[in-house]
């Protein structure tokens, strides 16, 4: 089998995953798109950076009938907010490459725990506990249900692109992943731990054990840590950056339907601002006021822009390839 033909049945296992789950898919010239909210598209695979046409644009509104869409697009793009992906793409992933203090908690962390590939059926099973201590630390109590994770995890099962790993203390699941390989990138979708063993390593370890696992097989390049967030705080990324992990700086685009963009002002964005702040336990208001955020930031040159800071220290290197 070609590589090409490899991918091809990467991409369409990833895409059988998302339609298990119940989301809409559409592809396009460029990109598969999927209702990652209502009536709001996420082009996928995440990694991929893509340009679509106006008219391809125009086209996935009519089809999907959605309020906007986002998509990641190189820094020569001529529209979207300065953003980032955060990755590891050197050939080898070893303790050495790590700072001394998460090499320090990786090592506490694999005498902890054992780390390993385990079912998804377990995930979905075991996992939901893991998971939902993850939740609340984040501050996303019941952003999810029992129900919708194990649809997620039990939606990968026989799909070859999926795999789940997991951090097993006393016979006890206490920290797992959800990646998937599409081509030469691996790519960690899903991550989360016991909160009362978190101080043991076990993210660190989990971290580590599968990054280095995954960058030994023949053909991959890449793992993917996720892309920059558009309501989460940045200290979100700052443990993956803490473990050698790097801001691949990108434009993330965010694209309004015509119909509605003569809303999408100034004003706009400060009313979701307010209602974030006095409707805390809403999950869906701070999405929408990122979505916002990073349209009218878009419309900006990448100069003009409220940069993220881990990118400030790569501002030759950006503005040169904004051009």
């Amino acid at each position: 089998m070609s590589n090409n033909a490899e991918i091809e049945m990467e991409l369409e296992s990833a895409i059988e995953w998302l339609t298990r789950q119940g989301h809409h898919v559409i592809q396009t010239p460029s990109s598969h798109w999927y209702d990652i909210g209502p009536r709001i598209y996420q082009a996928f695979p995440y990694h991929k950076l893509i340009t679509p046409s106006y008219d391809e644009i125009l086209k996935l509104f009519k089809q999907s009938k959605a309020i906007a869409i986002r998509y990641s697009t190189p820094l020569s793009a001529s529209e979207g907010q300065l953003s980032y992906h955060v990755i590891y793409d050197r050939n080898q992933y070893e303790l050495g490459d790590l700072r001394s203090k998460s090499r320090n908690h990786v090592n506490a962390g694999l005498k902890y725990a054992s780390y390993e590939p385990i079912s998804l059926e377990r995930l979905s099973k075991e996992g939901w506990a893991v998971r939902e201590e993850t939740l609340i630390r984040q501050g996303r109590t019941g952003a999810e249900t029992r129900s919708f994770w194990e649809t997620l995890c039990l939606s990968a099962e026989g799909l070859p692109c999926f795999e789940a790993w997991g951090a097993i203390h006393d016979g006890t699941l206490v920290a797992a992943l959800l990646a998937c390989t599409i081509g030469d990138t691996v790519s960690i979708y899903y991550q989360q731990s016991r909160t009362n063993h978190q101080k043991y390593g076990i993210n660190n370890a989990l971290t580590y054990v599968l990054t280095h696992e995954v960058l030994q097989r023949k053909g991959i390049n890449c793992v993917f840590y996720g892309l920059h967030s558009l309501d989460a705080p940045s200290s979100v990324d700052e443990y993956k950056f803490r473990m050698s992990y790097k801001a691949k700086p990108v434009r993330q685009r965010v694209v309004f339907n015509p119909f509605i963009k003569p809303l999408i002002q100034p004003v706009t964005h400060t009313l979701l601002k307010f209602f974030t702040r006095i409707v805390p336990t809403n999950t869906q208001i701070p999405k929408a006021e990122g979505m916002v955020r990073f349209y009218l930031q878009g419309k900006k040159s990448i100069p003009e822009q409220e940069w993220p800071n881990v990118l400030k220290n790569q501002e030759e290197i950006i503005l040169a390839s904004a051009g």
